[in-house]
């Protein structure tokens, strides 16, 4: 048995990062982790064939490096050999109809492809890609605050104080419009609306769903002023260098050791014990890195005591699954609408808003959709790295699926298990590309799909195959993530406290979950400390 200051249920890079600034600050940590790799859903492996390395999951590494957390860190995290990828070509799309339209951060080559599709969007995006400086202070300290009154109160006064009430109520009804509502409003084009609506697509936002609008307008307005970052080498460049970071503080990351219970006593966490049976104490804090339904149905098995947050951790709602198909390719896909797009990170491959929608709601009723939304990232147009010279990868995210399949809406598929079903639904998927780059299986090495069932296996936060694990819609973002009273990374249960995609503020690899926990954390205990209100097992490790 050892005992730390803190213990970490997963090593996703929430936790990571969590454990990094607190073991930096001198807390014992100690992460246990179920896989015999760390990074949750950003790894990078070998999927396919030696030499070429596939990012299984999350591949845009943006948010983590502009994040606070990599702000404060970025020389200790280049130290452990962080190393990125700058994008200059973010991200297009390619039509039916032979035309693609791609937003790169050099904003006269953006604005020159938009006036090809009408010269009133071109004018209407550099306006917006003018006042985006301003309008981003509000909306990224919005999503890296934590949900608390007081953070709350700040960013509305700054609003106010910035925008005078027209200006605020302007932001607030950006976060509260759909993705078709906003883009309608302010672009005429059916291309760009549907180019830039696919980033609501990237979460669960379909182009009718309310709060989708806000990511659209995010990642479109960050990619034209910033560009995008992949990790060099890989994803897990930003695992590697926070498990780096937290063994060089001292810190233990334990892999192939699944956690099958949280120990509380007296109302509060005080360690776990392993599938093996080893136990551990935490005389700080537990923090969980799970999906809401594995603490109260696995991790807790006598619940929190709280009945109400158990019913709301049962009940959290994960959006629809996702397929990953993984390429290794002699040569990068020729796009028939033009070679150019060779040369961006992501092609997606979706014609409509209305494609979008219909394709959603097949989902969530359990078909198989005629035309999923398919994301086509091509990192080694980026970061040559990845695959053997002259060699390429190619990652395939398709969206959005069904968990259960109950029919097929091309009336193809028989209903089945993904199992059986896979491989014939991948050819689905590669058949809608080969139609916008004719010859992509001719050049075709190697391939992996990993359905959504095959995702949840890896790593079972994915559940359903649901990538960013929980539904972003309103009644469960935001005061309500992951539920009502509990957005501040907390629990019932003394000094237990959740992290992750599941908890404010999302998805992403921004880290904010984790960074922001930690300085909860170390605020909280070093208050604790000053004022004498210790428990005994702070106490004893003080001494």
């Amino acid at each position: 048995m050892s005992e730390f200051d803190a213990i970490f249920v997963g090593a996703g890079h929430n936790s990571l990062a969590c454990a990094a600034h607190l073991a930096l600050k001198g807390w014992k940590t100690g992460i246990f982790e179920r896989s015999p790799t760390i990074g949750g859903a950003v790894q990078t492996r070998e999927f396919t064939l030696p030499g070429f390395r596939h990012d299984f999951g999350a591949m845009n590494l943006s948010l983590f490096a502009g994040s606070a957390f990599h702000r404060k860190y970025a020389n200790e995290l280049k130290a452990q050999g962080l190393e990125f990828a700058p994008v200059a070509d973010c991200f297009a799309s390619a039509f039916p109809d032979g035309r693609w339209f791609g937003v790169s951060n050099d904003l006269e080559k953006t604005a020159a492809r938009m006036a090809a599709f009408s010269v009133a969007d071109a004018a209407t995006w550099r306006r917006l890609v003018a006042a985006f400086p301003a309008e981003a202070e509000h909306l990224f300290r919005l999503l890296g605050s934590p949900m608390s009154a007081r953070a709350l109160a700040g960013t509305a006064w700054n609003l106010w104080r910035k925008k005078g009430i027209a200006g605020a109520l302007d932001t607030g009804r950006l976060l509260l419009s759909s993705p078709r509502a906003w883009l309608e409003e302010n672009f005429e084009s059916p291309h760009i609306r549907a180019t830039l609506a696919t980033w609501g697509m990237h979460l669960d936002f379909a182009p009718d769903i309310a709060g989708g609008a806000v990511f659209p307008y995010l990642e479109s307005m960050a990619n034209q002023s910033f560009g995008m970052v992949l990790g060099k080498g890989g994803a897990d460049t930003i695992i590697g260098a926070l498990s780096g970071m937290v063994t060089a503080a001292g810190g233990k990351i334990v892999t192939g050791a699944e956690v099958a219970e949280i120990t509380v006593s007296a109302g509060k966490a005080t360690g776990v014990r392993l599938a093996s049976g080893e136990t551990h104490t935490a005389t700080r804090a537990v923090i969980a890195g799970v999906a809401p339904k594995a603490l109260t149905g696995k991790l807790l098995p006598n619940g929190s005591g709280d009945v109400g947050f158990d019913t709301a951790m049962k009940k959290f709602r994960h959006a629809p699954g996702t397929m990953m198909i993984h390429l290794a390719l002699d040569d990068l896909p020729d796009w028939r609408a033009g070679a150019e797009l060779r040369q961006f990170a992501y092609v997606h491959l979706s014609p409509s808003l209305d494609a979008m929608s219909r394709t959603y709601q097949q989902a969530v009723a359990g078909m198989l959709p005629d035309e999923p939304v398919l994301v086509v990232g091509q990192p080694t147009a980026i970061d040559p790295s990845r695959a053997p010279e002259g060699k390429h990868v190619l990652w395939v995210q398709v969206r959005m699926l069904p968990a259960e399949i109950t029919g097929d809406a091309a009336g193809k598929i028989a209903p089945a298990h993904w199992d059986k079903v896979k491989e014939v639904y991948a050819d689905r998927v590669l058949d809608i590309i080969e139609t916008y780059a004719p010859g992509l299986r001719n050049k075709t090495l190697g391939q992996a799909v990993f359905s959504p069932i095959d995702l949840e296996r890896e790593n079972p936060n994915l559940v359903g195959g649901d990538q960013v694990c929980g539904s972003h819609h309103l009644a469960q973002n935001f005061l309500f993530r992951p539920a009502r009273g509990y957005a501040g990374w907390n629990t019932p249960v003394g000094n237990l406290h959740l992290t992750g995609a599941a908890t404010w503020p999302g998805a992403g690899t921004g880290a904010a979950s984790g960074y922001m926990l930690a300085q909860q954390l170390g605020g909280r205990w070093s208050r604790r400390f000053h004022t004498g209100e210790r428990g005994q097992g702070a106490a004893a490790h003080e001494a």
